[in-house]
């Protein structure tokens, strides 16, 4: 019997995250593609992605910058951060199957990886956010990322239910693989027309 929903927040309880990329693409005339080879330099030069050390806090947003910028001219993370955030609106259609899944009396966590100084500008996209989930775990401040499996188990252990009891649902597959390697039923958001119907017939069961 399921118990629990786990939500990612980006791209599944928001718009598509590539909107604020592309909008500071436009602006700055820096590319996705000038951005992911400064982060592939920036790896050789440190050992591990930047990204992924930045989302789980290791790092701060301004140490990641110090490691892009000599390999990107005009990078600005803080107008990146700025027009990222201008660019996502709440995803109401999910937001309002969270509310319906947390009236059931289900458990609802929300599993996201996301940037420390970051924290106040994405709560911002949805205030009622401790009203919809029991639980937030957030990677900067837990020190793991997804697809590692230890920040799912947490997320299982501050829920207090068995992995076989959660349904998980993120926009990247990666992660969603990591979650059923653990046991849980994963869907993979692509839009809320698809996800709602996959997401209500795996908490049925």
């Amino acid at each position: 019997m399921r118990r629990a929903l786990i939500t990612d927040f980006g791209g599944v309880l928001t718009s598509p995250l590539q909107q604020g990329f592309l909008a500071y693409q436009e602006e700055s005339g820096v590319s996705l593609e000038d951005l992911g080879r400064a982060m592939a330099r920036a790896t050789e030069e440190y050992g591990e992605h930047p990204l992924f050390v930045l989302e789980r806090g290791e790092i701060s947003a301004g140490e990641f910058r110090a490691r892009i910028e000599p390999h990107l001219d005009g990078f600005d993370l803080a107008r990146l951060s700025k027009l990222y955030f201008e660019n996502m609106e709440p995803n109401r259609a999910m937001i309002e199957f969270v509310r319906e899944v947390r009236s059931r009396g289900l458990r609802t966590a929300l599993l996201t990886n996301n940037v420390r100084e970051w924290e106040a500008l994405w709560r911002s996209k949805l205030p009622e956010i401790d009203e919809l989930f029991e639980v937030v775990v957030d990677s900067a401040f837990v020190g793991m990322r997804k697809p590692d499996p230890a920040i799912y188990e947490l997320t299982l252990e501050r829920l207090g239910v068995a992995a076989e009891e959660c349904v998980f649902v993120d926009d990247l597959e990666l992660n969603c693989e990591a979650a059923r390697n653990l046991g849980m039923i994963a869907v993979r958001f692509e839009s809320a027309e698809q996800a709602i119907p996959e997401l209500r017939s795996a908490l049925a069961e």
